[in-house]
């Protein structure tokens, strides 16, 4: 059981990390035309408009709450006071809520996808696998609020952090020593996330990389009536 738990949580991470960043690369430089989020949004603008903001200020939300929650070290919060009780409590606040705001918009654009001829027949496989891989996590992570009811210590979530902080600092075997023992819920949340770096450059995802950070800086463009 503890080489399986190193080989998920201290191994595994770093394979999927190194395809994300090794195959993105790749992919940028041999199929650049591939590069793209593959817009529907010419078959359908209704729904599509219902389900994607809520289902993106939901989805950054939460990425946010997790690189600074989980990155931010332990003594930097005993330094501003910030208790992992309170921390617990103002995680399980702000997830849920914007889990269910991000739940919201991705029922409607997967509804919308499943249920509409002419965006189902032109969506690839890779697009469902994404679409599921991305629901089900969505759904762990709003149970793990559940689970994290059941003991307001912070135990487990000073634990999901070490874990964290000790991946980042190239120390696997440590962080895999930190996990073993959270709950089930967690674990697989974990090893889905990872999952989803592992599929990531095969995916529509890539145009996360894209993101038109420049469009905040850049000249206005003029455009007169013809």
């Amino acid at each position: 059981m503890n080489d399986i738990n190193h080989l998920l949580f201290g191994i595994y991470p770093y394979i999927a990390f190194t395809v994300f960043l090794v195959g993105s690369l790749i992919r940028y430089d041999r199929e650049p035309y591939t590069w793209k989020s593959s817009s529907s949004q010419l078959l359908e603008k209704k729904w599509l408009r219902r389900g994607i903001l809520p289902f993106h200020v939901g989805v950054i939300a939460i990425l946010g709450g997790h690189f600074v929650g989980l990155l931010t070290p332990h003594e930097v919060w005993h330094t501003l006071g910030v208790s992992a009780p309170f921390k617990q409590k103002v995680a399980m606040g702000m997830g849920g809520v914007f889990g269910v705001v991000c739940l919201y918009g991705m029922t409607i654009l997967l509804i919308r996808r499943f249920t509409n001829e002419r965006i189902r027949a032109t969506t690839a496989k890779m697009d469902i696998v994404i679409l599921l891989m991305l629901y089900a996590q969505l759904l762990l992570g709003l149970t793990s609020i559940f689970v994290s009811a059941g003991h307001m210590d912070g135990e487990e979530m000073l634990k999901l952090m070490s874990w964290t902080q000790n991946i980042v600092t190239l120390n696997g075997s440590l962080a895999a020593s930190y996990i073993a023992q959270v709950h089930i819920i967690y674990k697989l949340h974990v090893f889905l996330g990872m999952s989803l770096f592992l599929v990531f450059p095969f995916s529509r995802l890539v145009h996360i990389w894209s993101v038109p950070v420049k469009y905040v800086s850049r000249s206005y463009q003029i455009v007169r009536a013809r």
